[in-house]
């Protein structure tokens, strides 16, 4: 599993956190904010069965292709059920500084300079876990202070011994966006022992630089 584009944390435990966090604060603010109760308690359940379910994917013992297909099940509904709280209790109206600050979201940003990138980037890969790849972001040209430089389309593949692997940035399937210097690509069970191609776009709303370079890696 990718992680991804926006505000949602790289990682499991991190997305947990913040739910976590969320619950805690929304507990004390939910009259203000108008939340219902029965949101809490939804949230609650979902956090409960996510944690569960990546305890038993991690546990050396009860981990299985079944227990990690349970955990990307248990998180991608925690994922989609904090977008949903997000967007109808934080934003309409839209919560102050203070408030989304205290949630771990950043104010509101201002608007995107304009200018198409021009910089070429890459990655750096180190290991994190099993099934894990951490990704750090390289310059191969141009300048990184450049405000045309907003963020970075990680495009990537995963091509098991068999297979023909791509010639070429464009044949790369998946992606995601991210604006962190460093970030995690999570792959599923069965990906282990395969390669990984990936290549970076730089990204500034919807312009995109030229392609870095191809590079892979083994998935542990």
């Amino acid at each position: 599993m990718a992680h991804h584009n926006d505000w949602l944390p790289s990682t499991r435990t991190a997305q947990l956190s913040m739910a976590a966090d969320w619950q805690s604060v929304m507990g004390t603010k939910s009259s203000a904010w108008g939340i219902p109760q029965t949101v809490l308690t939804e949230l609650d359940a979902l956090i409960q069965s996510a944690d569960a379910a990546l305890t038993a994917a991690q546990n050396e013992t009860t981990r299985t292709p079944v227990a990690t297909a349970q955990c990307k099940t248990a998180f991608e509904a925690l994922s989609a059920k904090m977008r949903d709280i997000k967007r109808r209790y934080f934003l309409q109206p839209p919560l102050d500084e203070p408030g989304l600050v205290s949630l771990g979201l950043k104010p509101h940003d201002a608007p995107t300079p304009s200018g198409t990138p021009t910089a070429q980037a890459s990655v750096e890969t180190y290991l994190l876990g099993r099934h894990e790849l951490g990704v750090k972001i390289v310059y191969v040209t141009g300048d990184p202070n450049d405000s045309a430089n907003k963020g970075f389309r990680i495009w990537y593949s995963v091509v098991a011994h068999d297979e023909i692997p791509p010639e070429t940035p464009e044949e790369l399937r998946k992606s995601f966006f991210t604006k962190r210097k460093k970030d995690v690509i999570e792959f599923d069970f069965g990906d282990s022992g395969k390669t990984c191609l990936m290549a970076v776009q730089i990204e500034n709303g919807g312009k995109k630089g030229p392609w870095g370079p191809m590079v892979s890696a083994l998935i542990p």
